[in-house]
């Protein structure tokens, strides 16, 4: 098995976990692989989200997750961030396993949407809190955006802080349909090409303080319906921005903001995802 990187490997709870280098990372192996990949991208934090890549792997999946913020060699900030920090390790999945799967949150689910539209071996993505288009990264006060395929910045919802309205605790839903309104016409341009993804499960929570999910989640159902493709929306309206899966505990850390939901509701969502997400991955 390849992993791209220098590593430690050592066995655990029956299963192999490999600590990847370049970038940061984890691999799980388990000890009967089902055939399925899954590549799991944190938000905004660019963490290496070790726990949700293990329960992946506890259904069998070769789970990885990697830091794609932050680390050596990367940028502080999500601007102009490579989808190829994505796609290479799709592609290495790809060598061992017999179906790739990309899992992404928020901004991660930005770049998950965008790698199942533009790399022909991942077979589904499950996108939590999803956006239908791709938004303004900031390097310091230049503005561009999050992410480059082949080197190229791409096409990108601007901000609207002339209009910003700041609050002791960062409530940024109101910002970002303020900023769709005032660029709309930077709207079409920068819409996630989500026809281009072969099987698609959309996250959402009602009360997400963040960023409308369930609104991007519904646009995005729209494109793939006027193509003929199907999409799986599960959505919970009192629930936030993060949802939890069974066995997960409430991640507390990251950026002081408002995300909406409560424990219960987003646990309630994190369950109806992962029925989905076990249906899909049992019958691929």
């Amino acid at each position: 098995m390849t992993t791209g990187a220098d590593n430690n490997l050592w066995q655990t709870g029956g299963m192999i976990r490999i600590d990847l280098e370049r970038p940061e990372g984890v691999r799980w192996v388990p000890d009967r692989p089902t055939g399925d990949g899954v590549l799991v991208v944190a938000g905004s934090s660019g963490r290496v989200d070790t726990d949700r890549a293990r329960l992946f792997a506890d259904l069998g999946c070769v789970a990885e997750s990697i830091r794609w913020l932050g680390g050596p060699g990367q940028h502080p900030d999500p601007w102009e961030i490579p989808l190829e920090t994505f796609l290479d390790r799709i592609d290495d999945l790809k060598q061992s396993c017999d179906r790739v799967h990309i899992v992404g949150l928020s901004f991660g689910a930005e770049a998950a949407l965008l790698c199942g539209a533009h790399s022909p071996n991942i077979d589904s993505v499950i996108a939590f809190a999803p956006t239908d288009v791709v938004w303004a990264g900031y390097d310091h006060d230049r503005e561009t955006s999050h992410w480059t395929l082949d080197g190229r910045p791409l096409a990108y919802v601007p901000m609207d802080w002339q209009n910003y309205v700041a609050e002791p605790v960062p409530r940024y839903r109101p910002h970002y349909e303020r900023s769709r309104v005032t660029f709309a016409d930077r709207v079409p341009a920068a819409t996630i090409p989500v026809d281009r993804i072969a099987q698609l499960i959309l996250v959402a929570g009602g009360e997400d303080q963040v960023w409308s999910s369930v609104g991007h989640a519904r646009r995005i159902r729209a494109i793939r319906s006027a193509a003929g493709l199907p999409t799986e929306l599960i959505a919970v309206a009192d629930a936030g921005h993060r949802a939890i899966l069974p066995g997960e505990v409430e991640v507390v850390a990251g950026a002081t903001m408002q995300r909406g939901g409560t424990p219960a509701a987003d646990r309630d969502l994190g369950r109806q995802a992962w029925r989905a997400i076990t249906a899909m991955l049992g019958s691929s």
